[in-house]
């Protein structure tokens, strides 16, 4: 825990910031999707009724969601290959970059997966693209164990709910589906309103602050 207090810290003040158009805050993450099919056919759904799934079931491999969200504003963008690789990354990268053509810089927030880099653009463009799109964006990385603080993993969980407990057999419908329901959203204007701040978290985790230095004590209890 003590090594991710700065990383932790650094998130609460960047999800703080008030919006700037020219430093958008988007969040990034890539989720496996397992793709199952029936063995056998369900019973039509009548109204009404529950719908009901036989428990045999067939697996049709997997694919990779990856996805983003802009939390302030409700932008949201979507892709799914059948792998996540650099290669994923650096296209997913490429495309998230095309979307804030204007933005000094892109302040992304990632978890610390391999492919999450800049090199990983290098064996996938030309070094001069490669590094110009490097040039477009602020890495923030999330503490080690600390997926609460991914604001993408909020996106995620619904997705989750409405669509990826589902039995889908095919990666062609789960992105139908996926994108689908992405665009929904975010045609529904729908927004992430962080609560958790620095403040917040000096005081409720102030028995992890203290043994760093002694004075931390004066957080434990305050109103925020």
């Amino acid at each position: 825990m003590r090594c991710g207090f700065h990383r932790m810290e650094q998130l609460l003040w960047l999800y703080a910031r008030p919006y700037d158009a020219a430093e958008p805050v988007v969040c990034f993450d890539e989720r496996p999707c397992f793709l199952i099919g029936e063995r056998v056919e369900p019973l039509t759904l009548q109204s009404g009724q529950v719908r009901k799934e036989h428990y045999a079931y067939e697996k049709h491999g997997s694919c990779a969601l990856l996805a983003a969200i802009e939390p302030l504003t409700g932008q949201r963008m979507g892709q799914v290959y059948p792998q996540r690789t650099k290669r994923e990354y650096a296209l997913f990268c490429k495309a998230l970059a095309a979307r804030y053509p204007n933005a000094r810089t892109i302040h992304l927030v990632q978890d610390h997966l391999n492919t999450h880099h800049a090199s990983a653009f290098y064996p996938h463009l030309p070094a001069d693209q490669a590094f110009a799109l490097a040039q477009r964006f602020t890495f923030h990385y999330t503490p080690k164990s600390a997926s609460w603080l991914h604001m993408i993993e909020i996106e995620f969980s619904a997705l989750a709910r409405a669509c990826l407990q589902r039995r889908i057999p095919t990666q062609e419908k789960l992105a139908n589906e996926v994108l689908s329901l992405l665009k929904e959203r975010q045609h529904q204007n729908i927004k992430i309103h962080w609560q958790f701040s620095i403040a917040k978290a000096r005081s409720k985790l102030n028995r992890h602050y203290q043994p760093l230095h002694p004075d931390n004590q004066k957080f434990e209890g305050r109103k925020t």
